[in-house]
């Protein structure tokens, strides 16, 4: 039900143009999960086809996810915040835990909102748990630009290259997730250890 109501919704906004690559992002990206290379593949080949502009689809998908971002984050941070801190022991959530959280995002939140934004499941999640801890605005956005920004490089280059070809699409693109988590795991595991030997 759910894929066919995401379905409906790209084929109904993406005729919109950058406008509705800009919706679609934004709702991608903050509270209907459905995948982003539904949007921004077919994007990618119209700009192989010079009936759409590369720079303005980047535009167009970064600031969409980023607002798609920001809704979550904002929510987390006045409304979700306030909810735990009234009502979270109810829930097994102690003010001592959100004290852990909001130390393990004052130190690690760049480079989790980073690798989380690249993981399909968590790139829309991501936003809640650094709101909720109320990780600093300017580092939220920064790091999640970056990451937002370089999966729309990722499927858009993977519609103009491959173009209509459905079954290539399908292997690189499930070569490139598995390279991008790879890719994540040794990022992760650098930054733990850079972490120790400064500690």
């Amino acid at each position: 039900m759910l894929a066919e109501f995401a379905q409906f919704l790209v084929e109904s906004v993406f005729s919109w143009g950058y406008l509705g690559i800009f919706l679609l992002m934004a709702i991608e990206s903050s509270f209907i999960p459905f995948p982003s290379e539904v949007v921004l593949i077919p994007a990618g080949y119209l700009i192989s086809q010079d009936k759409m502009d590369a720079s303005f689809v980047f535009v167009s998908a970064l600031a969409g996810s980023l607002v798609g971002a920001f809704i979550n984050y904002f929510l987390a941070y006045f409304v979700g915040r306030a909810f735990l801190e009234k009502f979270g022991k109810y829930f097994f959530i102690s003010q001592a835990t959100l004290r852990k959280m909001d130390s393990f995002f004052e130190k690690h939140g760049a480079i989790s909102t980073f690798t989380g934004r690249l993981v399909p499941g968590i790139r829309q999640l991501i936003s809640i748990p650094a709101g909720l801890a109320r990780m600093r605005l300017a580092t939220f956005g920064f790091y999640t630009a970056l990451g937002a920004g370089l999966w729309a490089l990722v499927l858009i280059a993977l519609g103009y290259f491959l173009g209509e070809n459905q079954a290539l699409i399908k292997i690189y693109l499930k070569e490139i997730t598995i390279t991008v988590f790879i890719g994540i795991v040794i990022l992760v595991a650098i930054y733990y250890v850079i972490g120790k030997r400064r500690g």
